[in-house]
């Protein structure tokens, strides 16, 4: 049995199109569940799910996804639980893909075998900003592919064995709503040595990519905030892990040279040969992802280099808020529960 997951907070323009997705999967209907867990919506998800037949309603106190999915987990029925978003309309063979490296492991005790699995967002939105967005997406899905095996799972596609999920805590759900409760929880069962796996051919349709600059941003500063309280629980993941290519560490890096730069020049001039040299380091670190973007869409690459460092400022900054909301690094803050 597998139970498919989704936590809705306001959902009322998305819903229908992720429920009848779910609908139309190539596996037997028999064989799954839908589980939807509402936040305490202030709109109309709780009607739209309730038209939906066979559809199960969870509700909550406004809480956050991470306690959704942790509530969704533990009245599912499934051996398998498959996570997935309320803007998201996963394709009808998702449960077919998402669910075979795990059917062997969910009759295999064996805590060596696969637990968790991967998949894939694609979109069909047209704003420029957007469009990067499903490109940086597909450069991190290239350097994963490159992986045997994988210590970073997004909730908008992802499964895990439920018996493992609820032997290793869930998600934390300290972490604010839209954050990286997801990444953490992956990266804990990493360092515990289970086995998980990416599946690229598991693919949900997303319509939620930010839109616009600012919202960008947004999104960006929140994870790196965010990534301050991670990687205190998880610091070997700062330097490398299975999601994030090194040039982006990279990235970051240079932007933050290049603002020390920027500002110690004002007050000692020898610094300002360094603008124009982390300047250029930026552009060589830039230049992969501006050249397959090319290849697919050439705005978007024209653009590229720009939301590129927008990227990189919007995670240092996010990143640095982090440290000093922290008391430095890594200063103990409540909601580190798990080591």
């Amino acid at each position: 049995m597998i139970s498919v997951i989704i936590p809705a907070y306001n959902a009322g323009q998305t819903i229908d199109r992720c429920l009848d997705a779910l609908a139309l999967q190539t596996v037997s209907q028999d064989s799954y569940e839908i589980v939807v867990v509402d936040d305490d919506s202030s709109d109309d998800t709780r009607v739209r799910v309730q038209a939906h037949g066979g559809v199960q309603l969870l509700t909550q106190h406004h809480a956050g996804p991470a306690a959704a999915r942790n509530l969704g987990v533990e009245r599912a029925v499934g051996e398998i639980v498959l996570f997935t978003d309320a803007d998201c309309a996963p394709a009808q063979d998702w449960i077919e893909r998402m669910i075979a490296p795990l059917r062997s492991a969910a009759e295999d005790l064996d805590t060596t075998s696969i637990v968790g699995v991967k998949g894939v967002y694609r979109t069909a939105q047209r704003e420029l900003v957007a469009r990067f967005v499903q490109l940086e997406y597909e450069d991190k899905y290239d350097h994963m592919a490159r992986q045997g095996s994988i210590d970073f799972i997004d909730t908008y596609s992802a499964g895990y064995r439920r018996d493992v999920f609820l032997a290793n805590g869930g998600f934390d759900s300290s972490f604010p709503v839209a954050s990286v409760e997801d990444q953490e929880f992956s990266f804990r069962l990493a360092e515990r040595g289970y086995s998980m796996v990416f599946v690229p051919e598991a693919v949900v349709t997303h319509c939620g990519h930010p839109r616009t600059l600012c919202a960008y941003w947004r999104r960006k500063f929140k994870i790196g905030y965010w990534k301050v309280q991670v990687h205190a629980r998880h610091p070997g993941k700062l330097v490398r892990d299975s999601h994030t290519p090194q040039s982006l560490r990279a990235q970051i890096l240079l932007v933050g040279l290049l603002g020390i730069c920027v500002l110690g020049g004002l007050f000692w001039p020898p610094l300002r040969w360094g603008i124009g040299i982390s300047g250029a380091a930026f552009l060589l670190t830039a230049l992969p992802f501006v050249r397959k973007a090319w290849r697919q869409d050439r705005p978007v690459a024209a653009v590229a280099p720009f939301l590129l460092f927008v990227r990189s400022l919007a995670l240092g900054t996010g990143f640095a808020a982090g440290l000093v909301a922290r008391g430095g690094p890594w200063g103990a803050r409540r909601g580190d529960v798990h080591k």
